[in-house]
């Protein structure tokens, strides 16, 4: 069995959780527009080197490898049991995606090794040294002329997601997000450009997708 450090946080939340894991995401957190949206901004190019950090249960890891056949895709997460979902999942959609076990804070690959990294709604479960490490582990394996594209919970905009969102502090690690702080974080890690490429409302919170570049 794995260990994990301290305050490590698995796929679901908690294991017991892990059966609802894929139904949560796709009727609470609008999944499939959520993950058209990723791959619509890593706009990834011919034999792509990908890694989805914090890959989960591999929901977006099989669906980058079904639009782009060619693409090297590989699916990093710390935990084991929702690796174990993803392999069952990968086996299914008859794909070919690598899963690795290992942390964002301390990436298990070379430097310079990915032309994309992409991450969705993993950074919000992170301390906030935690996100700076992880942001640098990520700048740390982008190829020049990559990119590192993040799907994540954003600063609210509507009175109903300004209201709802404050059940997402619990904890205290979403709160620099919720508070716009998520750029300059990024900025501060090495990254050169931070934008906001797009927004998708989840109707309790905003999910924002961010593209920085080294």
């Amino acid at each position: 069995m794995s260990s994990r450090p301290e305050g490590y946080i698995p796929a679901a939340g908690h294991d017991w959780l892990l059966p609802l894991y894929d139904p949560l995401q796709r009727f609470v957190f609008r999944e499939k527009p959520m993950r058209s949206e990723i791959l619509a901004q890593a706009k990834i190019g011919a034999r792509s080197r990908v890694l989805d950090v914090g890959c989960g249960t591999g929901t977006q890891a099989v669906l980058t490898k079904r639009a782009h056949p060619d693409a090297e895709v590989i699916g990093l997460d710390g935990d084991a049991k929702a690796l174990a979902v993803a392999k069952r999942k990968i086996a299914r959609e008859g794909v070919e995606v690598e899963l690795d076990e290992g942390l964002a804070t301390a990436l298990p690959y070379a430097d310079a090794r990915f032309d994309r990294v992409l991450s969705s709604l993993v950074f919000h479960h992170l301390e906030e040294s935690d996100k700076r490490r992880a942001a640098a582990e990520i700048l740390r394996v982008l190829a020049p002329g990559g990119f590192f594209l993040l799907a994540d919970f954003g600063a609210p905009r509507t009175w109903a997601e300004r209201a709802l969102s404050r059940l997402l502090r619990h904890g205290g690690h979403v709160r620099l997000q919720l508070e716009g702080g998520m750029p300059a974080l990024l900025r501060d890690a090495g990254f050169s450009r931070v934008e906001d490429v797009a927004q998708l409302s989840m109707g309790f919170a905003r999910v924002w997708f961010w593209r920085a570049t080294p």
